[in-house]
């Protein structure tokens, strides 16, 4: 399938592998290069960078220019409606860890059956130049939304949580199921224990797994669990990997 803002869903339905980034920087310009090397998508991620609506909005403009989709990785609930106003082709929702959680952002998304704020006056509404109703035919068709599984307490909810309607993709916060869980050895059993059980979870409601990876070895473990939507580093991380080598390159070269 030819991607397309509005295919990203239909994708990871179908169980495409998509390989995406996260964006840290708030300008367009890391949106832009990010997008010019072929990624699938890219997470915008306001929970732990310094994004708000403004640049937010630009991000997502310049991913739109590239028809780059791009989820944004939302702070909380609240930010929902304004991201999907911007243009954004979905959300990814932190700290879901029960199932009425899980419905409230899944309600937060549609229009029908749910109780997403109308407007097309928006970016994502083609500022009225889209007939009401196809509005929200489309929305409701393309927007994606993705629930993050990284507390202990949502292990005991999460085949409720994997199998409500209207969340799409299940992804797999590692890192602050190891921080909970306060194991500091290099692969904590229970992570894994965790993640495996997450991912039977999913694979028993259909619903498709995304993972944060740092790398190939990662990527070929999670694959085997059945993932197919990977998250792989940041612009952040990209910068400071290639400057790194770069330096050291040369710092070689030199002999300095």
């Amino acid at each position: 399938m030819t991607q397309t803002i509005s295919s990203l869903r239909q994708r990871l339905k179908a169980g495409d592998n998509l390989v995406g980034t996260f964006l840290k920087t708030p300008t367009s310009h890391a949106t832009e290069i990010v997008a010019g090397v072929g990624y699938d998508f890219v997470v915008i991620d306001q929970e732990h960078a310094p994004f708000d609506r403004t640049t937010t909005d630009i991000a997502l403009l310049a991913a739109r220019a590239h028809n780059m989709p791009a989820l944004v990785r939302v702070p909380g609930a609240d930010a929902i409606l304004s991201v999907l106003d911007c243009g954004a082709a979905g959300v990814l929702v932190p700290h879901v860890a029960t199932a009425d959680y899980a419905r409230e952002i899944a309600a937060l998304c549609r229009y029908r059956g749910g109780r997403r704020g109308f407007a097309t006056s928006t970016r994502a509404g083609h500022y009225t130049a889209v007939p009401m109703w196809q509005h929200i035919k489309d929305s409701d068709a393309n927007t994606v939304v993705v629930a993050q599984i990284e507390d202990p307490e949502a292990l005991d909810q999460i085949d409720a949580i994997a199998a409500v309607e209207g969340v799409d993709a299940l992804f797999i916060g590692r890192g602050d199921l190891t921080a909970a869980f306060g194991d500091e050895s290099k692969d904590p059993p229970r992570v894994r224990e965790a993640v495996e059980r997450i991912c039977v979870a999913a694979k028993k409601a259909g619903k498709p797994i995304s993972v944060y990876i740092g790398g190939d070895a990662e990527a070929t473990w999670l694959k085997s669990l059945g993932a197919n939507m990977f998250v792989l580093s940041s612009d952040q991380g990209f910068l400071r990997e290639g400057a790194a080598r770069g330096l050291t390159g040369v710092r070689k070269a030199v002999g300095g």
